[in-house]
């Protein structure tokens, strides 16, 4: 299928080029040279470290984790019962280094590495002896796409800055999870996609036009309308190189500030020692995660909010984790100080087991007395999607929450249980199952069981709520 479109052919690809619109046409070819972009970071910094999180997201099947490996090369698949069911379950996570060739026309200038390539290389083309420079350097945050794991997914979208909406070429769009992940990310204020139409060697031209066209109406009237729709092949490598286009030039990078307090969300959390390992080679718990502000060194004191929870007769009491950081690491490149952006793993003095497994997933983690308040109760200001999955667009949306319901909130990427315990126009006052800690102002994402699954209803915004003070070991 070749839709002719200047500067966009990927001679590459025998297949396909990119679908665009007058509304954005103009926007795109205005970036012919990267090096006139005024955001790009400084050289040594995206030499070791990332500096933007591109969110993979969509239905199950479509190709997520197939696109992220075509550009990365790694396989965001790891644990074994996400290989045998060949799905994403727990977040997927790498980093890419794109670069760009002095001498072949766009797309084709564009390739990716792994993250510890270096600076320059030869440019991957086999007509091509020009040398390729890193201009960009990415970390992808791989979503699952099946219904009972949106929870994980939203989690997710906390550290996401930008994101890859993926859809299956050979499926009418939307499915459920299409639309369910754009809410999602929506909720979160995200304002730059691109729209990923993968598996396009499985169908004829005129039914990827068709599917364009539903694509199109679609995301209309959403914070995706007018994102560049690019058709590809994950598995073909077909059009990765207008992707990596797309990435470099339509995604800016985000306005970062090293000034504030520490934060970081954390997503994942590991016992990084392997069975048998002796007393004297034993490693501290390892999380991982994105800064969101502040400079992280080596060597800096540290809390993770808000720690142990446990029950003090009918009070819960949380007693923060204080630890202090002994690496850190993104991918293979080990950092002295790590910047905001990208994804990081900090290695810590604490015990294993309380990182094994993911168990510290969705805390916050900060230096000591900087961190913000804790919450076991919250007034949110919130507001119902027009489209719920699994119920009648007839339906009076209000019926959805009723007084001592139960639902689930995402804030940050904490995941916790919550009871209604008043309601009063758009405001909603929340007795949370988990304390959590967040700021006033932070977005909140809302879930209600239908039909035995958990479906994002609606969204809100942190107005109050009641704290907890932390309880802190004595010295």
């Amino acid at each position: 299928v070749y839709i002719n479109y200047p500067q966009t052919i990927c001679s590459r690809a025998r297949i396909c080029v990119v679908y665009c619109f007058s509304s954005f046409h103009k926007n795109f070819t205005l970036h012919r040279h990267m090096h006139d972009a005024p955001s790009t970071p400084h050289e040594h910094t995206i030499m070791n470290q990332a500096t933007i999180n591109i969110g993979t997201i969509g239905h199950v099947a479509h190709g997520k984790s197939t696109i992220v490996r075509a550009i990365s090369g790694i396989h965001t698949i790891r644990f074994r019962s996400e290989l045998e069911r060949n799905i994403t379950i727990k977040l997927g996570y790498a980093n890419a280094k794109i670069y760009k060739c002095d001498t072949c026309p766009r797309p084709d200038c564009y390739s990716a590495m792994n993250s510890s390539s270096p600076f320059t290389i030869s440019c991957p083309n086999n007509s091509c002896e020009g040398t390729s420079t890193l201009i960009k350097h990415v970390s992808f945050v791989d979503c699952p796409g099946h219904d009972v794991l949106m929870a994980t997914m939203l989690n997710g979208t906390a550290i996401m800055d930008a994101a890859m909406l993926l859809v299956a070429a050979n499926e009418p769009c939307p499915q459920p999870q299409t639309q369910e992940h754009l809410f999602a990310v929506e909720i979160m204020n995200l304002k730059k996609f691109i729209i990923v139409q993968n598996k396009i060697d499985l169908v004829s031209r005129e039914q990827a036009l068709e599917q364009k066209d539903q694509i199109v109406a679609f995301i209309k009237n959403t914070k995706a309308e007018n994102s560049p729709i690019v058709p590809a092949s994950g598995q073909l490598n077909i059009n990765v190189c207008a992707i990596l286009d797309f990435i470099v030039n339509y995604f800016p990078e985000p306005e970062r500030s090293k000034e504030h307090d520490v934060r970081m969300v954390i997503i994942r959390s590991f016992d990084v020692n392997k069975p048998g390992c002796g007393i004297d080679g034993l490693k501290g718990g390892v999380i991982g995660g994105s800064l969101l502000k502040g400079e992280l060194h080596v060597n800096d004191e540290i809390e993770i909010r808000p720690g142990i929870i446990y029950r003090k007769g009918s009070k819960v009491e949380c007693k923060p984790f204080i630890t202090r950081v002994t690496s850190l690491q993104a991918e293979k490149n080990l950092l002295s100080t790590a910047q905001p952006g990208g994804l990081i793993g900090v290695g810590t003095l604490l015990d294993p087991f309380f990182c094994r497994a993911d168990k510290l997933v969705g805390q916050v983690m900060g230096r000591r007395g900087e961190l913000p308040d804790i919450f076991v109760e919250i007034l949110v200001f919130y507001s119902l999607f027009q489209k719920i999955s699994g119920v009648d667009k007839r339906a009076d949306k209000r019926g959805l929450m009723t007084l001592n319901e139960q639902i689930l909130v995402n804030i940050g990427s904490t995941t916790t249980g919550s009871t209604i315990m008043k309601l009063e126009n758009d405001k909603v006052r929340l007795s949370l199952v988990k304390p959590a800690c967040c700021e006033k102002g932070e977005r909140v994402s809302i879930s209600k069981k239908i039909h035995g699954h958990w479906r994002l209803i609606g969204y809100g915004v942190v107005l109050e709520g009641i704290t907890i003070m932390p309880v802190y070991d004595s010295d």
